[in-house]
């Protein structure tokens, strides 16, 4: 029983300072190496600081609207609702920000709103979505802002980052990013 007992106490004392120190020492130490020593993008706009890594809510019509969050945007609580399809109160939420989206965007179609513009993600802070969901949402901006829609579909297309390597992930948009665009637009 000695000859097991030992060798199980030395590896677990050698797998506790692998992942409890040296682990997270050597990531950190990686952080320290990157812009802002790992605390994330931060972006300054009209006197303003925002973290682009981290989903901010836009619902005023003259810009591009943002995913929904499931945490209301607060970083500190980060998570999704966890309600499934079959829940009735998540699909009433979903059916309201339907019905809102439509409200704002008569021309468009129930069939065309993309679903990451009504479904949370699933740490409610995603900063991101998809081409679709902002060239949705062209007409109203063009519209409320007197822009051309062709100049909108450009800008959406400056700021589309393909996916890595041209295979993994989707295209996406950084929706802070394009709205601070489209307010210099003018």
């Amino acid at each position: 029983m000695k000859q097991h007992i030992i060798p199980a106490i030395r590896l677990t004392v050698a797998t506790l300072l692998l992942f409890a120190v040296v682990y997270p020492v050597t990531l950190w130490g990686i952080a320290q190496l990157s812009p802002n020593s790992g605390k994330g993008e931060v972006i300054e706009h009209n006197g303003k600081t925002y973290y682009s890594n981290i989903g901010q809510s836009f619902t005023d019509d003259k810009y591009f609207w943002s995913r929904p969050s499931a945490v209301d945007y607060n970083a500190a609580g980060s998570g999704g609702s966890n309600n499934g399809p079959s829940n009735e109160e998540y699909l009433a939420q979903v059916q309201a920000r339907i019905d809102s989206f439509l409200g704002h965007n008569p021309e468009v179609n129930k069939s065309e709103i993309p679903v990451d513009l009504i479904t949370a993600s699933g740490s409610g802070l995603d900063p991101d979505f998809s081409a679709q969901a902002a060239k949705v949402q062209v007409k109203r901006i063009a519209k409320i802002r007197n822009i051309e829609e062709a100049k909108l579909l450009e800008l959406i297309d400056s700021q589309t980052e393909k996916p890595l390597l041209g295979l993994f992930g989707p295209e996406k948009i950084n929706v802070l990013r394009l709205n601070i665009a489209l307010d210099n637009l003018k």
